[in-house]
C-alpha cells in the first residue's frame, strides 16, 4: 500500500573548498577532523548532490521524500526549486515533492552545522558532526493518507492504560480524507488479532494484557490503522506498543507495574571511531548486545534525538529510556524556536515507544548562561507543552555539578537528576553519600536521580596504587565500586546513568589521553576492547552467571606482592597460580586476593562451571606503554 525507496547510494558530496567526491549514505564530513582533538574540525556549508529517475506513480499516488537525519540545518532542493528548510540534526523530517518531479531530477542538499546562535547545540562535550548520517527514502503513498505533514510523525498515537488485568489502549489517527474510514487492528506478539476499532480516535479493551515488564518480559503488541475511502484501502500504518504503568516514589525511586524496579543503566552517544555519526543497523546492534550483556536496565539517550531503530531495539529488550533534545550546556535567547520545533519532533516521532518513559528537557543549561530569567521562562514552557502534547510521560533534566540542590532550575520538571563527578574532578567520592543525602533531607518528596557520573579511563594505564586523575583501569574500577555501593543503599534514587557507555569523540578535548576523545565509557570508541569496569557493572546486574579477572592488561608489575580482584555474580571464586589454589572466596560481586609475584604466572579463577585467566608477571620496571605519566594524569575540567 505504501511504498519505501532507499536513495543512499550514488550522491556527490562537494565539500567548502570545491572538492568532489562519490559518496553513499549514511555520510559526515567529520569522520576523522572530528576525532582528532584540536577543536578545528570543519564546521561550516557542504553540499550533497544526487541524480535519480522519477519513480513509476499511479495518477492518484503522492511522493515524499524524506530524511531521517542532517546535521544541523538543510536546504533541500528538488530539479532548482525549494523544497524545504530543516534545522534540527536529530530527527526526521520530510516534504510532498510530487509536483515537482520530472522523469530525471536532480537532488541538492545544502547541510550546514556552522557555528550559530539559534539551532542547537552549540556549546557541548561532544563532536557536533556535519552530514546526511540516516537514510534518506522516497515515500510513494495514495493521495489520501495517514498525516505526513506533522513535525515527522507517522499519524498514529497509540497510548495504553493499564486498568486491572485488562488495557484501556487509546489510539489517535490523522489523517486528510474527508470521507475517511478508520479501522484498527490490535494484534498480539505472535500476530493474533486481540482487539479491533474503529474511528478516528478510539479507546479499545485488550482483555488479560500482557505486560510490558522491561528487561524480564518486553512483551510487544502491534497496532494496524488502516485508512478506507469508500470500500477501499488506501492507506495503512502501523506501530508496535507495550502496555505498562509506571510511576515514581520518592522513596521507593521507580515503579513499574506496581513493583518496585530500579533504574540502573548507562548513557550512550551513537558516534564510533573513525565513522562519526554514520552508522548502521548493525552497529546499533552491536551497542544494544554490549548494553544487554552489562545488565543495564535503563538507557540515557544523550544528547539528542536518537535513531528510531535504536527505539525499537530498546522497545523489544525492555531498557526503560530517558529521551532528551539538545538544549543543552548555554542557554540561546534567539534558540526558544529550535528547542520547541526539537521537542514536538521527538515527542511526536517518538511517542509510540514503550521504552520511553521520561522526556528530557535540558542538560546542564546553567553552565553558561547570562539571560537566567529568560532560560527558567524556557524551561517552564518546556515543560508546559510536554505535559501538553504527552500527559501520559514525565519530565525531567539534568543539572551541573555546580547547579545546587536550591537553584530554581532543579524544581521546574517532574523528575530531576546530576551530572556528578565527585571523586574524579573534585576530591573524595564519599562526597557522593553527603550531596546525594543532603539534597534528600531537604527535599524528602522530591524525586532524585544521577544522570551522569563517571572517570576517565585508557585501558593501557595501570596502577598499584590507582589515584584520582590518574585515568588508570584500576581507578575507574575504584570509583564505580564506590558509586555502586552508595547507590545499592540508597534506593530512593530514580534512576542512575552511568557516564558512559563507549568513550566518544569530543574535538575541543586536548588534555586528558587520547586527543579529541572523551575516555569515560566502559567501552573503548572502536567497541574493541571492553574495560575492567565493564565485568564490574556485570558482576552487579548481569544475571547471567560469569567470572572476570580485572587487571589483565597490566601484565608487568614490579610489586613482590600484588592484588588480584575478581568479579563476578556468583557466591563464591576460586583463584589459581600456576595451577595451585590460592584460596577460595565467598563473596558479592568483587573478590580481592593477595598473592606474592615472581616470575610468570599464570592466573585462573574458578566459580562453579565458569573459569577465567589472565597472566601477570613480575618486572624490575612496569612496561612503559602503560607507564603513567603527568600531563595525562592532569585531566581536565570536561563533564
Amino acid at each position: 500500500m505504501r511504498k519505501e525507496i532507499l536513495i543512499n547510494d550514488g550522491w556527490i558530496f562537494r565539500y567548502h573548498n570545491g572538492t568532489e567526491t562519490a559518496v553513499n549514505i549514511p555520510h559526515t564530513w567529520n569522520a576523522i577532523d572530528g576525532q582528532d582533538g584540536g577543536n578545528d574540525y570543519f564546521r561550516g556549508t557542504c553540499v550533497y548532490e544526487k541524480s535519480f529517475s522519477a519513480p513509476a506513480v499511479e495518477s492518484d499516488k503522492r511522493v515524499y521524500l524524506e530524511f531521517n537525519g542532517v546535521n544541523a540545518s538543510a536546504e533541500v532542493e528538488l530539479n532548482g526549486k525549494a523544497v524545504m528548510t530543516h534545522h534540527g540534526g536529530y530527527s526526521t523530517f520530510r516534504a510532498d515533492v510530487t509536483d515537482l518531479l520530472q522523469s530525471e531530477n536532480r537532488l541538492t542538499v545544502s547541510v550546514d552545522n556552522s557555528v550559530n546562535d539559534k539551532i542547537y547545540p552549540q556549546k557541548a562535550d561532544f563532536t557536533f558532526y556535519g552530514g546526511i548520517y540516516r537514510d534518506v527514502k522516497l515515500m510513494i503513498v495514495n493521495k489520501y493518507h495517514f498525516d505526513m505533514d506533522y513535525f515527522g510523525g507517522k499519524g498514529l498515537a497509540v497510548c495504553p492504560e493499564v486498568s486491572g488485568e485488562d488495557a484501556q489502549v487509546s489510539v489517535r489517527t490523522w489523517h486528510n480524507a474527508e470521507n475517511g474510514r478508520v479501522e484498527k487492528l490490535l494484534k498480539d506478539a505472535e500476530g493474533n488479532t486481540v482487539a479491533d476499532g474503529s474511528g478516528t480516535d478510539s479507546v479499545i479493551t485488550i482483555k488479560k494484557a500482557h505486560l510490558w515488564q522491561g528487561t524480564e518480559d518486553p512483551y510487544l503488541y502491534t497496532c494496524e490503522a488502516t485508512l478506507f475511502v469508500g470500500e477501499k484501502a488506501v492507506d495503512k500504518v502501523f506501530c508496535r506498543f507495550g502496555v505498562r504503568s509506571f510511576r515514581v516514589d520518592p522513596q521507593k525511586g521507580f515503579i513499574l507495574n506496581g513493583r518496585e524496579y530500579p533504574l540502573r543503566g548507562v548513557c550512550r552517544h551513537q558516534d564510533w571511531k573513525g565513522i562519526g555519526n554514520a552508522i548502521t543497523k548493525e552497529h546499533h546492534d552491536t551497542d544494544m548486545s554490549m548494553i544487554m550483556e552489562v545488565g543495564a536496565n535503563t538507557l540515557r539517550l544523550a544528547h539528542y534525538q536518537h535513531d528510531q531503530y535504536f527505539y525499537d531495539l530498546c522497545d523489544q529488550n525492555g531498557l526503560v529510556v530517558w529521551a532528551e533534545i539538545p538544549y543543552i550546556s548555554e542557554h540561546m535567547p534567539k534558540g526558544r524556536e529550535n528547542t520547541v520545533s526539537q521537542m514536538k519532533e521527538l515527542i511526536v516521532q517518538c511517542y509510540n515507544h514503550p521504552s520511553i518513559c521520561v522526556w528530557g528537557i535540558s542538560n546542564e543549561i546553567t553552565i553558561s548562561t547570562k539571560k537566567r530569567a529568560d532560560m527558567l521562562d524556557n524551561h517552564k514552557m518546556l515543560n508546559d507543552l510536554v505535559h501538553e502534547i504527552d500527559p501520559s510521560r514525565l519530565t525531567t533534566l539534568a543539572c551541573y555539578a555546580v547547579c545546587g540542590p536550591f537553584n530554581p532550575v532543579a524544581h521546574i520538571t517532574d523528575l530531576v537528576s546530576w551530572n556528578l563527578y565527585l571523586g574524579w574532578y573534585t576530591p573524595f567520592m564519599w562526597l557522593n553519600k553527603l550531596w546525594v543525602d543532603f539534597f534528600h533531607f531537604c527535599y524528602p518528596k522530591r524525586c532524585l536521580g544521577y544522570s551522569e557520573y563517571g572517570c576517565e579511563c585508557m585501558p593501557n594505564l595501570h596502577s598499584s596504587h590507582p589515584r584520582r586523575g590518574d585515568q588508570s583501569e584500576e581507578y575507574q574500577c575504584k570509583y564505580h565500586e564506590y558509586l555502586l555501593k552508595v547507590f545499592d543503599k540508597r534506593p530512593f534514587m530514580w534512576a542512575t546513568h552511568l557516564w558512559n557507555m563507549f568513550d566518544f569523540a569530543a574535538d575541543a578535548r586536548d588534555q586528558g589521553g587520547e586527543p579529541g576523545m572523551n575516555h569515560k565509557g566502559i567501552v573503548t570508541f572502536d567497541r574493541k576492547t571492553k574495560k575492567d569496569s565493564f565485568y564490574l557493572y556485570k558482576a552487579w546486574w548481569s544475571k547471567e552467571p560469569f567470572v572476570y579477572i580485572a587487571g589483565r592488561r597490566y601484565v608487568d608489575r614490579a610489586e613482590k606482592k600484588t592484588t588480584v580482584k575478581v568479579f563476578s555474580n556468583c557466591s563464591e571464586v576460586s583463584l589459581y597460580a600456576n595451577g595451585q589454589l590460592v584460596e577460595t572466596k565467598k563473596g558479592d560481586k568483587v573478590f580481592t586476593f593477595k598473592l606474592s609475584l615472581d616470575g610468570e604466572i599464570k592466573l585462573e579463577a574458578r566459580a562453579g562451571e565458569h573459569s577465567d585467566t589472565a597472566v601477570i608477571r613480575r618486572v624490575s620496571k612496569p612496561d612503559p606503554s602503560y607507564k603513567l605519566n603527568k600531563k595525562i594524569a592532569g585531566g581536565g575540567n570536561w563533564t
